[in-house]
């Protein structure tokens, strides 16, 4: 979704059309609030927040399965009783 310039709305102008702005973020539109000029904060729906944070936790677990084929390679690449050995070992430390 594209921002466009009627979505940049300063602090002000959001704390005097809150209602206004909550109605058009809640039928999918989402604003920007600006603060002196900058990019402040984000008024977005509920339902979009969540959208957005399943993803995070959906890239999360992407990561981290690419890691465990990373160590799966490590331990293939090697005999896999000298790795036990050495993380085992290396626990003792």
């Amino acid at each position: 979704m594209e921002i466009s310039a009627s979505d940049v709305v300063p602090f002000s102008q959001a704390r005097a059309n809150l209602s206004e702005l909550a109605e058009q973020v809640k039928a999918g539109a989402e604003k920007i609030i600006t603060k002196d000029g900058e990019s402040y904060v984000a008024l977005i729906s509920v339902s979009r927040l969540d959208y957005y944070r399943q993803l995070g936790r959906e890239r999360i677990h992407l990561l981290l399965i690419d890691e465990v084929g990373k160590g799966m390679d490590d331990i293939s690449a090697q005999d896999a009783r000298e790795t036990i050995q050495r993380l085992k070992s290396h626990r003792n430390i």
